[in-house]
């Protein structure tokens, strides 16, 4: 295998969308922020992206990096199967990487069949996918076989929180790595978003994601109904593919919640350095980096009390407990008591990230991964 320090040829799939767009994941933007800075650092990348039964399959280039769209179904699940397994006889057909960076364990299966064609296999995992209540029995009994696959046959596995990490070598009885996201910004640009929803800064909450159960929308949303506030509650996101439970949630009647739809880019860093708050409601996380891009652009924080999002936010944030409507509610009427309070735990959760997760280091830790 090449040193970290000679030109690596990298191949990557498991991301929904390069750069990001509508449906996007955390592992898009982690994608989209990468890559760029792998090439840039001599190598070259060549990443796996998506495309749906109307789109149209084809090659380009995006800040270096060279993409691939491949179509796949709009069904839940087997979208990433199908997908994953395509990118996969693809790089074997036209030999377009020696390093196999896949994202997400699910998709771990293709593991084997690039190792017998010679390629060094490095997996991200960013949680525990099969706890994840959106997949039905027999998703969640794939990603626990998955899982066993994704223990044994890479040759490298990158965690982005300690939690799954330590679960991870406790049952598989091996060791893992572990290399979170990076905080940092791109320079706010001038943005009409504001205009465009007709909110003015910090008069309104924020969440991005999304909606999906994992997310813990349905907290959020009773949760601040009930509160009395002239402030607005901007969910931003939705989901890729049509869902009843993202239906359900547009179907409050409270007129201070708004659902702009997808929001990227320049626009989205605007949407959240204007916010009164950023709330992430979540049962289920990896690393968040929208947790992650909040901290760096110095605003107040609300989260659940799940352990990737304490390992982020330490003592930075307001938390409440997992699932509990009533104890997110008491969170988000503290912050509308105690703004001074606020803007002192944003400003630590600034320096917090400024020290600890920098793009600089990860793109590091995965050359050194990649290399050896």
């Amino acid at each position: 295998m090449p040193d970290s320090t000679d030109k690596m040829r990298i191949a990557a799939f498991g991301f929904r969308f390069f750069p990001p767009k509508d449906g996007s994941a955390g592992e898009d933007k982690f994608a989209s922020e990468l890559y760029p800075r792998i090439v840039k650092k001599g190598h070259s990348v060549v990443g796996y992206a998506r495309v749906y039964e109307k789109g149209h399959p084809q090659s380009f280039q995006y800040e270096g990096v060279k993409i691939f769209n491949l179509r796949t179904t709009k069904r839940s699940g087997f979208d990433t199967l199908i997908h994953s397994f395509k990118s996969t006889l693809h790089i074997i057909l036209h030999n377009t990487g020696d390093v196999i960076h896949i994202h997400n364990g699910g998709n771990s299966i293709w593991s084997i069949l690039l190792r017998l064609f010679g390629k060094k296999v490095c997996i991200s995992q960013d949680g525990l996918d099969w706890k994840r209540e959106k997949w039905p029995w027999f998703g969640k009994l794939f990603l626990m076989l998955s899982s066993i696959i994704t223990a044994y046959f890479p040759n490298r596995v990158i965690f982005d929180n300690i939690y799954a990490k330590t679960y991870f070598e406790r049952h598989f009885k091996r060791k893992y790595l572990f290399i979170p996201y990076g905080s940092e910004v791109e320079e706010l640009r001038d943005s009409d978003i504001l205009d465009r929803l007709n909110l003015k800064p910090k008069e309104y909450f924020l969440f991005i994601g999304r909606f999906i159960p994992d997310k813990g929308l349905q907290y959020l949303i009773p949760a601040f109904e009930r509160i009395s506030t002239d402030k607005k509650l901007v969910l931003v996101g939705g989901t890729p593919n049509p869902s009843k439970f993202a239906e359900k949630l547009k179907r409050t009647t409270d007129s201070r919640i708004l659902f702009p739809g997808f929001v990227y880019g320049n626009d989205t860093n605007s949407l959240m350095k204007n916010a009164y708050a950023y709330i992430q409601p979540s049962d289920i996380e990896g690393l968040s980096p929208v947790i992650l891009t909040a901290m760096a652009l110095n605003v107040p924080l609300i989260c659940s009390d799940i352990p990737e999002n304490l390992y982020l936010v330490k003592d930075t944030a307001v938390t409440f407990e997992r699932s509990n409507i009533e104890s997110l509610q008491r969170s988000i009427e503290f912050a509308l008591k105690k703004p001074e309070r606020m803007q002192e735990l944003a400003k630590q959760a600034k320096e917090r990230a400024r020290s600890n997760f920098t793009w600089e280091r990860v793109v590091s830790q995965h050359l050194e991964v990649f290399g050896n």
